[in-house]
């Protein structure tokens, strides 16, 4: 096990018929990099709210998680989408094993705001399952749910995935946090590429408007990590081999 693993998180949107994400991440574990492995699944969430007739709310790019909404995105991030990536990345001849930030308390939050309703902000991360997976060569994939401690049980709520990645990112001292996501990297008021993006001028852009829905997450976690000293990328999942050639790719954040 390498002692400062890679952390990818991966979304639907990213997920096509000509990227190579899931061979991608079977090839780190083959070659002894064991990665870990954060997902989303708004999409998919969104789509059976539909299907059930709730609507999506959001706000800052965060789903807004009421007592109708919260039993349909555990559902859709725990079981529906941990489980298909599970077994991609199994059929991709690596092994992995699906978990939530609520299995064993890995994901401590509090409720982030009473307008968000079930939502979730990180207080603790508990890596001992995380590391006890990656040094049996099993690869962990994290679901975006979390648990605010409580009596007589949990509270289960909705983590952002992208403030799940930075979190665990930053607790495991991983050596990369690479958010794979449908565009090309952060992009300026121009609506141009910023191959390399500091701190200062990521906080500057998200205030003045230029940055916003769910980037905003993206950048906050990468502004989290690079402040812990973990190296943050954003770039575009579906570019087969992405992983593979991630020099120079997108846009690295630092500090």
């Amino acid at each position: 096990m390498n002692a400062s693993p890679v952390v990818i998180k991966i979304g639907g949107s990213t997920l096509g018929s000509t990227d190579t994400t899931y061979a991608d991440i079977a090839a780190f574990a083959a070659a002894g990099d064991v990665p870990v492995v954060v997902h989303g699944g708004g999409a998919e969430a969104s789509r059976w709210l539909e299907a059930m007739r709730v609507p999506s709310r959001f706000e800052r790019g965060l789903r807004v998680t009421d007592e109708r909404v919260l039993p349909v995105v555990v559902a859709v991030f725990a079981g529906l989408v941990n489980k298909r990536i599970v077994a991609a990345i199994d059929a991709a001849g690596a092994q992995a094993v699906g978990l939530t930030g609520a299995d064993a308390r890995l994901l401590e939050c509090r409720l982030a705001d009473p307008s968000l309703g079930f939502v979730g902000e990180p207080v603790r991360v508990n890596p001992g399952p995380i590391t006890a997976l990656l040094a049996a060569g099993i690869i962990p994939v994290i679901g975006p749910v979390g648990c605010v401690p409580g009596a007589p049980v949990d509270q289960l709520v909705n983590v952002n995935a992208d403030t799940v990645a930075g979190n665990i990112a930053a607790a495991l001292s991983a050596r990369r946090l690479v958010f794979l996501t449908d565009v090309e990297g952060v992009r300026d008021a121009a609506g141009q590429r910023i191959p390399v993006l500091a701190a200062e001028r990521a906080r500057a852009l998200i205030a003045d408007g230029t940055i916003t829905g769910g980037m905003i997450p993206k950048l906050e976690a990468c502004l989290h990590a690079v402040s812990l000293g973990v190296q943050a990328q954003i770039v575009d999942g579906r570019q087969p081999g992405v992983l593979r050639t991630l020099e120079g790719a997108g846009t690295l954040v630092t500090t």
